[in-house]
């Protein structure tokens, strides 16, 4: 390594270090809990998923103090601006609205919507016509929805993704708008439902939430994002839950 390669790096090093010390202590982040395969409460009533794990590597990056906590869906951007914990890791999509109370780090995964519906029904997102169709509330499926199929569809919409999973199997619903990560993992565990036509690709990507202005811990969270991209962490955990890269 030259002179200049070893300033570049002890430079990089001294910011990273710098921004990590200023992690709150403990680190306090909430996720759902409730949006397998992201988040999840698991048999032991302890919180599992995509999301807890990419949360838990990001804290050993940062050496951070981490308490992970569940909050519900509607209360959770409230709860963060509120000072009830420091971030958010629960599988949220980065939009301009969210930003105008809240910012994000860069995205940790990219996601697209799909549409669910019982096998030989619905065909895809452009058969919804009369049809009643689901989605979870303040979700940029349920935004999809309004905003796609408002007065040609009867809209229902759920506090939970598990709720609008009941309606859908009890046949109140023709069809379901969902992230397609977790509609794929729903759908492994029944039968006689189906992903109905091609996904919707609507630019979504997942970041993490944090109050506005607090640029040393957005820095913190980059910087280990970054570096679990490289040293292989997040493809494990990845693989874990998915056959594609999902970032």
């Amino acid at each position: 390594m030259n002179q200049v390669s070893r300033w570049a790096a002890s430079a990089l090093l001294a910011v990273t270090s710098a921004a990590w010390a200023e992690i709150p202590n403990p680190l306090r982040i909430a996720t759902e809990g409730a949006y397998p395969p992201f988040n999840t409460v698991d048999a032991n009533g302890q919180l599992a998923g995509f999301d807890v794990d990419i949360a838990k590597a990001l804290c050993a990056e940062m050496k951070a103090n981490c308490q992970l906590v569940a909050q519900d869906w509607d209360g959770i951007i409230p709860a963060l601006v509120a000072n009830k914990y420091d971030a958010i890791i629960a599988s949220m999509s980065i939009t301009d609205e969210r930003k105008q109370t809240i910012d994000f780090t860069n995205k940790y995964y990219s996601n697209y919507l799909a549409v669910i519906a019982p096998t030989g029904g619905t065909k895809g997102p452009s058969d919804l016509n009369g049809k009643t169709v689901g989605a979870q509330r303040s979700t940029l499926a349920s935004q999809w929805a309004e905003d796609n199929l408002m007065g040609r569809a009867t809209i229902k919409l759920y506090d939970t993704q598990t709720a609008a999973y009941a309606d859908l199997q009890a046949g109140r619903l023709d069809a379901m708008v969902s992230d397609i990560y977790p509609a794929m993992d729903w759908l492994s565990t029944v039968t006689g439902f189906q992903l109905a036509g091609e996904k919707i690709d609507i630019n979504d990507q997942i970041g993490i939430g944090i109050r506005q202005n607090n640029n040393e811990l957005k820095a913190a969270f980059n910087a280990a994002i970054d570096a679990i991209r490289a040293n292989g962490v997040y493809a494990a955990i990845n693989a874990k839950y998915f056959s594609a890269d999902i970032y």
